[in-house]
């Protein structure tokens, strides 16, 4: 039998429910595993363990009683430290927020807790979830980069550490990571999940997101975090998604170990019985990287004004930057960048037509070497601009044995049938084992 860390979310959920797994023997088990790890891979800023074991004793209790907080009873779970939590300090890796401690949750990690999840803890970011690295290092290898700004969830998740963490996007911040540390990160659409009590980076490019390591899991937190009560049942009942392959220049920026990876996952799920078709990217597509990093920077640096004005020396070198550069974009050219986006999201929406979704690498290549860079967001930027649900699973390792990820892109507000489709690359390619690193 597998150990309790082992356990997917869908997993514990479904062991609690049937009387198989107490929520204390899992606790103490992540409790365990994180005081074994976490001491080289450095996913937590702070454990919150003995709120977390009140909570599962009271999970215990509950669960005699034929009482049920909802579909996560019992499940731990990880939060970003960008996560408002009440009681338990949220400092965004900036020394601006040292000992803040909200008087409330987010609206997201509201949800959690009422659908029965414990909050195991706070897990590490870069810095208001933008560029210069957070301390963690990838299980993969620790040598490497887990990705960021969502450095600690995915992470944690991948180690063992926790079944399921929260994370937020704004550039490339849960797919990256989660294609670097080989489990399943996805990114509603735009609006799906609050963004309530979360620090921004930029208001409208942000999305939280989950990190799990399961398509069932993403589905799981998607039915009860999803702000329109949309449960994501699966609509396409297995049958054999049409996959969009992304081909043109943006695509090839990709190194060639990746392209070849993405040539073989296409071959495996063609003989699944997916079909495949060719979808080629307008030759302007950088315009999209282009205005995203305008309106990031615009936004970021409205949102830090006050706090960069009196205490600059407090911000990391590339957050500084953004904020520097984003002062002085003029509100004309502000507005002209979102007048641009609006017409790249109608383009957008045209590469849909006739696939279920579309298909390309989740990042350049494998997770880079070293710990000061967080790796390169390009591939994840347009379908955050555009507001566009996009889900990254693992679809193999390099020959360094790193996992590679397959970014799969669906249509606004479609977020069930991209799972749908999630799911059934996930069973024809095959889960990843457990890192090699750790």
């Amino acid at each position: 039998m597998a150990e309790p860390f082992e356990l997917t979310a869908s997993q514990v959920a479904a062991a609690i429910r049937a009387g198989r797994l107490s929520p204390v023997e899992l606790v103490d088990s992540l409790l365990d595993r994180i005081s074994r790890l976490d001491t080289a891979v450095h996913a937590w800023v702070r454990v919150d363990a003995e709120r977390a074991r009140a909570e599962a004793r009271a999970c215990v209790a509950e669960a005699a009683e034929s009482r049920s907080r909802g579909p996560l009873h019992g499940v731990p779970v990880g939060l970003k430290d960008i996560y408002f939590t009440e009681g338990l300090a949220t400092e965004a890796g900036s020394p601006l927020h040292t000992g803040f401690v909200p008087k409330q949750d987010a609206a997201t990690v509201a949800r959690l807790r009422r659908a029965g999840a414990i909050v195991l803890g706070k897990t590490q970011t870069t810095q208001f979830a933008m560029g210069d690295p957070a301390p963690t290092c990838n299980p993969w290898d620790l040598q490497h980069t887990p990705g960021g700004s969502s450095s600690g969830s995915a992470a944690a998740v991948a180690a063992r550490m926790v079944p399921a963490a929260l994370g937020t996007q704004t550039a490339g911040s849960v797919l990256r990571p989660a294609s670097f540390c080989g489990i399943v990160g996805f990114k509603p659409t735009s609006g799906r999940f609050s963004l309530e009590g979360i620090f921004p980076l930029a208001w409208t490019l942000d999305h939280p997101g989950t990190l799990t390591r399961s398509v069932a899991d993403a589905r799981l937190l998607f039915s009860v975090l999803d702000e329109r009560g949309e449960h994501a049942r699966r609509r396409g009942a297995g049958r054999a998604p049409i996959l969009g392959l992304l081909r043109g220049a943006f695509i090839a920026k990709a190194d060639s170990d990746a392209l070849a990876n993405l040539e073989v996952t296409a071959g495996r799920l063609a003989r699944a019985g997916a079909t495949l078709t060719d979808v080629r990217l307008p030759d302007g597509f950088d315009l999209a990287v282009e205005v995203h990093h305008v309106i990031m920077a615009a936004e970021a640096a409205s949102y830090h004004a006050a706090d960069h004005l009196t205490h600059p020396e407090s911000y990391r070198p590339l957050l500084r930057t953004l904020i520097e550069t984003g002062a002085l974009v003029p509100a004309s050219v502000y507005l002209h960048a979102q007048r641009l986006r609006t017409e790249l999201v109608s383009e957008a929406a045209a590469l849909l037509d006739g696939v279920d979704c579309l298909i390309m690498p989740s990042a350049l290549g494998a997770a880079p070497p070293g710990l000061a860079s967080t790796g390169n967001p390009i591939f994840n930027v347009p379908w955050s601009l555009f507001g566009l649900p996009a889900l990254s699973i693992p679809s193999g390792l390099s020959g360094d044995g790193l996992p590679y990820g397959l970014q799969l892109i669906g249509r606004a507000d479609a977020d069930a049938a991209l799972l749908d489709a999630a799911e059934w690359c996930e069973r024809a390619l095959g889960r990843l084992p457990m890192p090699s690193g750790v």
